[in-house]
This record gives structure tokens, sequence and C-alpha cells, in this order.
């Protein structure tokens, strides 16, 4: 088993910023991908951001330049920096882990192994 626990949500102005971090304990694989969804209200889980093994990253065209997902491997921690950030980013971010890594694009939530609990973000106008 895996558990992912993410921390660094909170309440931030539009315009701002925060960092999440979500740090993997157990059984992960020797290489793997993590990646970070979000769900607002009323709303389907959707793509935000993927990291491969090595490093390459994907972003939905919705927080890109503005989003960098990014990784520590000693640490088994991925980290998603959010700047500039909207209203319309308010959400639960969840983190999530596919164990392995062949370098395809993970953005379907069917693809990953493990979830966090999720973290919740609220931008205010």
């Amino acid at each position: 088993q895996v558990q992912l626990v993410e921390s660094g949500g909170g309440l931030v102005q539009a315009g701002g910023s925060l960092r999440l971090s979500c740090a993997a304990s157990g059984r992960t694989f020797s290489i793997y991908a993590m990646g970070w969804f979000r769900q607002a209200p009323g709303k389907e889980r959707e793509f935000v951001a993927t990291i491969s093994w090595s490093g390459d990253t994907y972003y939905v065209d919705s927080v890109k330049g503005r989003f960098t997902i990014s990784r520590d491997n000693a640490k088994k921690t991925v980290y998603l920096q959010m700047k500039s950030l909207k209203p319309e980013d308010t959400a639960v971010y969840y983190c999530a882990l596919v164990q392995g890594d062949r370098g395809f694009r993970y953005i379907y939530s069917y693809e990953y192994d493990y979830w966090g609990q999720g973290t919740q973000v609220t931008v205010s106008s």
C-alpha cells in the first residue's frame, strides 16, 4: 500500500500564491509518476498537472504559465506551486500516484493507483 498526504492548502486572495506538497510513503515502485487533480463544488474531478519520474511535465491549459509541478524523488514528494490564483481555482486538490512510469502523459484519473485525501484551496475575489 501507498499513502499520500497533501498539505499547503488554504485561503488566499485572487492574485496570490500557494504551494501544495504531497508526500508519499509505503510501498512505492522504484519509479512512479505523480499528478495533481482538483474538484470544485458540483463539478467533476479534473486533471491539473502531471510529472514523470524523470521530470517531464504536462498541464491543463487553464493553469499553464501559472502553476508549476515539481518533485523531489529523494523525499518522495511532489509539489504544486500556484501563482496568480483566480477564484475559479477554488477546489479540493488531490495528488495521485501511478506505480511505474511508461512515459505516458497521465491525465486521466483512472490511470492513477493511489490518491491523497485532498486539501482545500479557496481563492477569494
